[in-house]
Protein backbone atom coordinates (compact mmCIF):
# COMPACT_ATOMS: atom_id res chain seq x y z
CA UNK A 1 0.00 0.00 0.00
CA UNK A 2 1.40 3.42 -0.84
CA UNK A 3 2.02 6.22 1.06
CA UNK A 4 -1.38 8.09 0.48
CA UNK A 5 -1.61 12.06 1.02
CA UNK A 6 -3.14 13.56 3.67
CA UNK A 7 -5.34 15.27 0.84
CA UNK A 8 -6.01 11.19 -0.63
CA UNK A 9 -7.48 10.30 2.67
CA UNK A 10 -9.67 13.34 3.14
CA UNK A 11 -11.39 12.83 0.15
CA UNK A 12 -11.76 9.39 0.57
CA UNK A 13 -13.49 9.77 3.99
CA UNK A 14 -15.74 12.23 2.00
CA UNK A 15 -16.90 9.89 -0.46
CA UNK A 16 -17.70 7.66 2.76
CA UNK A 17 -14.64 5.75 3.72
CA UNK A 18 -14.86 6.66 7.18
CA UNK A 19 -12.66 4.17 8.81
CA UNK A 20 -10.30 5.94 6.77
CA UNK A 21 -10.15 8.99 8.98
CA UNK A 22 -8.08 6.65 11.16
CA UNK A 23 -5.57 7.42 9.15
CA UNK A 24 -5.50 10.76 9.62
CA UNK A 25 -5.49 9.98 13.49
CA UNK A 26 -2.75 8.08 13.78
CA UNK A 27 -0.73 10.68 11.71
CA UNK A 28 -1.38 13.52 13.91
CA UNK A 29 -2.18 12.37 16.89
CA UNK A 30 1.57 11.96 19.00
CA UNK A 31 2.08 15.91 17.58
CA UNK A 32 -1.29 17.08 18.48
CA UNK A 33 -1.04 15.19 21.89
CA UNK A 34 2.27 16.98 22.82
CA UNK A 35 1.13 20.47 22.20
CA UNK A 36 -2.00 19.59 24.08
CA UNK A 37 0.12 18.44 26.96
CA UNK A 38 2.40 21.52 27.36
CA UNK A 39 -0.46 24.03 26.24
CA UNK A 40 -2.99 22.09 29.01
CA UNK A 41 -0.29 20.94 31.42
CA UNK A 42 -2.80 18.29 32.20
CA UNK A 43 -2.62 14.35 30.55
CA UNK A 44 -5.93 13.51 31.00
CA UNK A 45 -7.27 16.96 30.00
CA UNK A 46 -5.27 16.73 26.79
CA UNK A 47 -6.49 13.26 25.76
CA UNK A 48 -10.12 14.68 26.02
CA UNK A 49 -9.44 17.86 24.01
CA UNK A 50 -7.41 15.60 21.76
CA UNK A 51 -10.46 13.40 20.83
CA UNK A 52 -13.13 16.53 20.64
CA UNK A 53 -10.44 18.16 18.27
CA UNK A 54 -10.39 15.28 16.14
CA UNK A 55 -14.15 14.62 16.03
CA UNK A 56 -14.12 18.71 15.51
CA UNK A 57 -11.85 18.21 12.52
CA UNK A 58 -13.64 15.21 10.88
CA UNK A 59 -17.40 17.04 11.38
CA UNK A 60 -15.42 20.11 9.45
CA UNK A 61 -14.19 17.70 6.57
CA UNK A 62 -16.77 19.83 4.12
CA UNK A 63 -15.44 22.97 5.08
CA UNK A 64 -11.51 22.31 4.60
CA UNK A 65 -10.84 23.52 1.39
CA UNK A 66 -7.42 22.34 0.97
CA UNK A 67 -6.11 26.24 0.63
CA UNK A 68 -3.61 25.39 3.51
CA UNK A 69 -2.08 22.11 4.00
CA UNK A 70 -4.49 19.80 6.52
CA UNK A 71 -1.43 19.86 9.63
CA UNK A 72 -2.05 23.58 9.49
CA UNK A 73 -5.61 23.64 9.54
CA UNK A 74 -5.98 20.50 11.83
CA UNK A 75 -2.89 22.27 14.76
CA UNK A 76 -4.99 25.56 14.19
CA UNK A 77 -7.97 23.30 15.69
CA UNK A 78 -6.41 21.93 18.70
CA UNK A 79 -4.29 25.32 18.92
CA UNK A 80 -7.93 27.09 19.51
CA UNK A 81 -9.30 24.32 21.48
CA UNK A 82 -6.69 24.09 23.94
CA UNK A 83 -7.28 28.42 24.16
CA UNK A 84 -10.59 27.74 24.33
CA UNK A 85 -10.02 25.21 27.12
CA UNK A 86 -7.70 27.70 29.02
CA UNK A 87 -10.17 30.29 29.16
CA UNK A 88 -12.51 28.61 30.28
CA UNK A 89 -10.13 27.08 33.23
CA UNK A 90 -8.82 30.60 34.04
CA UNK A 91 -12.55 31.89 34.68
CA UNK A 92 -13.57 29.33 36.35
CA UNK A 93 -10.46 29.54 38.67
CA UNK A 94 -11.34 33.38 39.21
CA UNK A 95 -14.76 32.28 40.29
CA UNK A 96 -13.84 30.14 42.90
CA UNK A 97 -10.87 32.50 43.82
CA UNK A 98 -8.05 30.24 43.56
CA UNK A 99 -4.69 31.87 43.87
CA UNK A 100 -2.50 31.92 40.59
CA UNK A 101 -0.09 30.23 42.93
CA UNK A 102 -2.21 27.38 43.54
CA UNK A 103 -3.11 27.18 39.68
CA UNK A 104 0.26 26.71 38.28
CA UNK A 105 2.84 25.09 40.43
CA UNK A 106 6.15 27.11 38.84
CA UNK A 107 7.99 25.40 42.12
CA UNK A 108 10.34 22.52 40.44
CA UNK A 109 8.97 19.39 41.51
CA UNK A 110 12.44 17.96 41.41
CA UNK A 111 14.47 17.30 43.85
CA UNK A 112 18.63 17.94 42.43
CA UNK A 113 19.55 14.32 42.78
CA UNK A 114 16.95 13.40 40.26
CA UNK A 115 17.57 16.40 37.91
CA UNK A 116 20.93 15.13 37.99
CA UNK A 117 20.26 11.98 36.76
CA UNK A 118 17.57 13.44 33.89
CA UNK A 119 19.34 14.23 30.38
CA UNK A 120 19.30 17.30 29.06
CA UNK A 121 16.23 16.14 26.75
CA UNK A 122 14.25 15.61 29.63
CA UNK A 123 15.39 18.75 31.44
CA UNK A 124 14.31 20.87 28.26
CA UNK A 125 10.78 18.70 28.03
CA UNK A 126 10.24 19.27 31.74
CA UNK A 127 11.26 23.32 31.55
CA UNK A 128 8.97 23.81 28.35
CA UNK A 129 6.29 22.13 30.36
CA UNK A 130 6.81 24.84 32.62
CA UNK A 131 6.56 28.01 30.10
CA UNK A 132 3.52 30.06 29.71
CA UNK A 133 1.01 27.82 27.14
CA UNK A 134 1.40 30.37 23.88
CA UNK A 135 5.33 30.30 24.43
CA UNK A 136 5.10 26.31 25.32
CA UNK A 137 3.02 26.26 22.43
CA UNK A 138 5.09 28.23 19.80
CA UNK A 139 8.21 26.41 21.09
CA UNK A 140 6.50 23.28 20.01
CA UNK A 141 5.25 23.57 17.27
CA UNK A 142 8.59 25.35 15.86
CA UNK A 143 10.65 22.47 17.04
CA UNK A 144 9.16 19.29 18.15
CA UNK A 145 6.87 19.64 15.26
CA UNK A 146 8.91 21.27 13.16
CA UNK A 147 6.49 23.57 11.12
CA UNK A 148 7.80 26.59 9.97
CA UNK A 149 7.27 30.28 11.04
CA UNK A 150 4.55 30.29 8.28
CA UNK A 151 2.43 27.41 9.20
CA UNK A 152 2.91 28.87 12.59
CA UNK A 153 0.98 32.10 12.09
CA UNK A 154 -1.61 30.52 9.98
CA UNK A 155 -2.50 28.00 13.04
CA UNK A 156 -2.03 30.71 15.71
CA UNK A 157 -3.54 33.65 13.56
CA UNK A 158 -0.84 35.84 14.53
CA UNK A 159 1.41 37.98 11.97
CA UNK A 160 4.62 36.27 10.89
CA UNK A 161 6.48 39.07 13.08
CA UNK A 162 4.45 38.74 15.68
CA UNK A 163 4.84 34.81 15.42
CA UNK A 164 9.04 35.33 15.39
CA UNK A 165 8.49 37.36 18.57
CA UNK A 166 6.84 34.93 20.50
CA UNK A 167 9.33 32.45 19.08
CA UNK A 168 12.15 34.99 20.31
CA UNK A 169 10.16 35.64 23.44
CA UNK A 170 9.53 31.40 24.00
CA UNK A 171 13.11 30.67 23.66
CA UNK A 172 14.07 33.24 26.24
CA UNK A 173 12.02 32.16 28.73
CA UNK A 174 13.04 28.82 28.17
CA UNK A 175 16.69 29.89 28.52
CA UNK A 176 16.35 31.49 31.48
CA UNK A 177 14.35 28.79 33.33
CA UNK A 178 16.93 26.36 32.41
CA UNK A 179 19.57 28.80 33.66
CA UNK A 180 17.47 29.46 37.12
CA UNK A 181 17.02 25.53 37.78
CA UNK A 182 20.40 25.14 36.84
CA UNK A 183 21.78 27.51 39.63
CA UNK A 184 18.79 26.51 41.96
CA UNK A 185 20.65 22.94 41.44
CA UNK A 186 24.82 25.10 42.32
CA UNK A 187 22.72 26.19 45.59
CA UNK A 188 21.45 23.01 46.57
Amino acid sequence: MRNLSDQEIIDSVRKGNDSDYSIIINRYKNKAFSMLKRMLKNEFESEEVLQDCFLKAYNSLNAFKGEAKFSTWFYRIVYNTALTRLSSQKRKTETEMISVEDHFDLESEYGSDEIERKDVNQLIQDTIHKLPERYSAIITMFYLSEMSIEEISEVTGMSISNVKVMLHRSRNSLRDLILKTRLTEELI
